[in-house]
């Protein structure tokens, strides 16, 4: 049976949007739409056609082949890897060697003339399969079929055309569409056809318009390398990523919020080969590898172009539809593009009512670490996989350690416990693969197949932030899910306690008020690793391993303050874009002196104290000439992350401030470099940890704008105990009458001036009996550890009640012997 002549095949993306999926699949209609409705907003991307669904059925018709593919496809078991592969062949021979009838074939090579004419002589394409199942709100089937890139010429055109209708028969798709309930047979293929960007050039990557991992929807995140984009999906190289804050975007701060910079190994590049051109890897020269492939003006341009397509989207969907977008930048015209757009089908999808946590015991020996998918964890013997011939001795519940993954692996990822390979970043292959599955995944983990062995017993966590770790044997995994419907809401402010910002995503879903504690010193020592005055004077650092480690780190900067000011900055602007606009108390650095100095080059800057707890810490530190310069780099990032990032919910809180005196310096010196109390709403807290804070309360309320009871010092200093020392922390206690009197007068010296009063220490975190007692007090705010934050509230809701009712909680009793 041969097709009508008068049928027509082709149709332009200009003419198609979302409500085209039925004739040519989810990907041209998505082009489609954003070429017609993001174009006129100043979103660029490419024209191009599309090769109906109608041109793939006709084309199998005029051969005859539907019969013999549904003989050869019909009972297909995905489980026999075998025969799958078998089935999966012969069907693809089957539609290749349908040949394209004369008025397909025709329409296809006059529509590419056309292109031809639109962008000139030297115009290459990518041919680029779509499926009309694909890219639902539901599913995704990206990477189940095939693309071409850097396609010249008419003929070569037509044979792509041909190559991807055959793919709807992969050995993947086949999986994918029984695992997703679809018929192989009403399922159609369209084929698209568009403009080149030349980002062999330049770069490519994928954003997301929300973290992959946590599912927090208030950031565009950007991933990127470079060259050709294949390399970034399918994992072949670890990718810079960069992080931005859309609420704060749209009130007009344009900055960066966090960047990562990945190794970018190798970039794909077209290369002449046999049958003309095609596509190649080189390695990576030096000098790239260590810049990002982005500037932060390219960032923010991608940013805006994603926020704009989520926009249109949500707006046609009546709910928040956060997308999964292709882009590239074109390396002649130095324009960036947007090629493809559909909406991400798997954080999004997520229960957002409840919270899951998977909690590892530490404690096993660290085997290798790279970059985190998903927030679980799990355990299993390894299975270490070189090449897809290896991939039949795989067993269901293994873990699957690899160098990469490619689509054709999928329908054994399936059946593994978890995933880790040794390069690629959070959007390639196989996170996307792992995170559909929900399972962890720790990709980019350089050398993992040399250093995990098959048979090995392992845990997988991805539960620590976005470092994932593999550790040695089986650690037990606790699982917690809270319902978040039924937590309650409190008077009492329940805040939370955070220094990891690779956590604040995660962290943010509690049901709480804010941030009662940012630490700044796990920053410092995780992220920057060196002493903030040896980054000012490298060369005053003695040790010569130590000195040329930090030249390492601050490769790449104009020098160590930029260093600084930049990774601090993000990394409290991180914290304080998951809670925002929610208030998150920065407190600046309270690092000892013995802390100090296990920093990089921090021996030769810091003095060695008998006592470093009660020695020079916290605000004495400030204002004097041995670490005024540092302090002086603290604040230009507090003030980065406030006014440049725009993250205005920042508090800024001084630690260990002994005098009223030393406090009015501190704030003095703050002022000069920027941070003036009342300005741009900045308020500044001090904390309540020494016993004159508390007698001298009514003066330190007049200077600060509130305080944060830090019960751990407090309680030392109170009772005269040194916690660490084996002899007498037997009795530490900050439930003795004394500490929680010296806490109530605290409280009610507070609230005699109308300032905010929370408590931040470990005490109501331990001690369910404590945080009865600190409502009873009418404190304003309890911040706990993430940990504690459900089993508190309810034990805050219950003291609450209590107090309403007239009963006072009954002291615990501790019995010593």
């Amino acid at each position: 049976m041969r097709p009508a002549t008068n049928i027509r095949y082709i149709r332009w993306f200009e003419e198609l949007g979302v409500g085209d999926v039925a004739e040519v699949g989810g990907k041209n209609a998505s082009l489609g739409e954003l070429y017609c409705a993001l174009t006129p907003l100043g979103v660029n991307v490419p024209n191009g056609f599309a090769v109906t669904a109608q041109a793939y059925r006709d084309t199998l018709s005029a051969s005859g082949a539907w019969p013999k593919l549904e003989e050869i496809i019909g009972g297909v078991d995905k489980s026999n890897v075998d025969d799958l592969a078998r089935r999966a062949r012969k069907a693809r021979e089957l539609i290749y060697e349908s040949s394209l009838p004369d008025s397909i074939r025709e329409q296809i090579v006059d529509a590419y003339q056309r292109l031809v004419e639109e962008y000139g002589p030297d115009l290459s394409v990518a041919v680029r399969s779509s499926a009309t199942a694909e890219d639902l709100p539901t599913a995704s089937f990206a990477g189940q079929h095939e693309t071409y890139l850097n396609i010249h010429g008419a003929e070569r055109v037509v044979e792509a055309c041909r190559r991807c209708f055959a793919s709807l028969f992969t050995d993947r798709a086949i999986s994918y569409r029984i695992d997703q309930g679809f018929d192989h047979f009403s399922i159609g293929l369209s084929v698209g056809v568009m403009k080149m960007v030349r980002s062999d050039l330049a770069s490519s990557g994928v954003l997301f318009t929300v973290d992959t991992e946590s599912g927090f929807e208030d950031v565009v995140f950007i991933t990127g390398a470079y060259g050709l984009g294949e390399n970034v999906v399918q994992g072949v190289v670890d990718p810079d990523e960069f992080y931005v804050h859309k609420p704060t975007f749209e009130l007009g701060y344009r900055s960066v919020l966090k960047r990562s910079l990945g190794n970018k190994q190798i970039k794909m590049v077209y290369s002449q080969g046999r049958g003309g051109q095609t596509t190649s890897n080189i390695p990576t020269p030096d000098i790239d590898r260590e810049t990002f492939c982005l500037t932060d003006d390219e960032v923010l341009t991608l940013a805006g172009f994603g926020i704009e397509v989520e926009r249109h989207y949500s707006a046609q969907a009546g709910r928040s539809m956060p997308m999964d977008i292709e882009w590239a930048k074109d390396g002649i015209d130095d324009l960036l593009y947007l090629v493809q757009a559909r909406p991400e089908t798997v954080v999004s999808q997520k229960k957002k009512t409840s919270l899951i946590e998977h909690r590892v015991q530490q404690g096993g020996k660290i085997l290798a670490e790279g970059r985190a998918v998903g927030t679980s964890a799990a355990a299993g013997a390894v299975r270490v996989v070189k090449a897809t011939t290896g991939l039949a001795a795989f067993r269901p519940g293994e873990v699957l350690v690899a160098d990469t993954t490619t689509p054709d692996w999928e329908p054994v990822m399936k059946t593994a416990a978890a995933i880790v390979t040794n390069r690629g970043g959070r959007t390639c292959h196989a996170a996307i693969v792992a995170r559909e599955l929900g399972i962890p995944a720790v990709v980019g983990a350089a050398d993992a197949t040399e250093r995990l062995g098959t048979g090995q017993e392992v845990t997988v966590s991805c539960a620590d932030g976005e470092v994932g770790r593999v550790y040695a044997g089986l650690l037990p995994i606790e699982i917690v899910e809270v319902d978040l419907t039924e937590v309650a809401r409190t008077k009492t402010e329940i805040m939370v306690n955070i220094g990891n910002p690779d956590l604040a995503f995660q962290i943010a879903r509690l049901p709480v008020d804010g941030v009662g504690l940012a630490r700044m010193e796990f920053i410092i020592s995780e992220s920057i690793r060196a002493h903030p005055m040896a980054l000012l004077d490298p060369d005053g650092v003695e040790d010569p391993a130590e000195r040329q480690s930090i030249l390492d780190l601050i490769s790449g900067y104009e020098n160590g303050s930029e260093y600084f000011v930049e990774r601090l900055s993000e990394g409290v602007a991180t914290i304080a874009a998951a809670f925002y606009p929610r208030p998150v108390i920065v407190r600046m650095s309270d690092f000892k002196t013995n802390e100090y100095a296990s920093l990089l080059g921090g021996r030769g800057f810091e003095p060695v104290e008998a006592n470093p707890m009660i020695g020079f810490r916290g605000a004495s530190r400030y204002a004097h000439p041995a670490y005024a310069a540092g302090f002086a780099l603290e604040c230009d990032a507090m003030k980065r992350a406030r006014d440049v990032i725009g993250m205005t919910n920042i508090k800024l809180m001084i630690p260990f401030c002994r005098r009223v005196e030393e406090g009015q310096r501190v704030l003095e010196v703050m002022a000069s470099h920027g941070l003036r109390r009342g300005e741009n709403g900045l308020e500044v807290y001090v904390m309540c940890e020494i016993p004159n804070n508390v007698v001298q309360v009514d003066a330190f309320a007049r200077i600060f704008d509130g305080f944060s009871i830090g019960s751990n010092d407090l309680t030392q200093l109170v009772l005269g105990v040194d916690r660490d020392s084996e002899l007498v922390a037997f009795d530490f206690d900050e439930r003795d009458d004394g500490v929680m009197e010296t806490i109530r007068l605290a409280v009610d010296g507070a609230h005699r001036h109308g300032r905010h009063i929370g408590i931040c220490g470990q005490a109501p975190s331990d001690f369910p009996d404590v945080a009865r007692r600190l409502v009873e007090m009418g404190i304003d705010s309890i911040s706990l550890n993430p940990d504690t934050v459900v089993s508190t509230i309810a034990i805050v809701s219950e003291a609450e009640a209590g107090a309403a009712a007239g009963l006072k909680a009954v002291p615990e009793v501790t019995v010593r012997g």
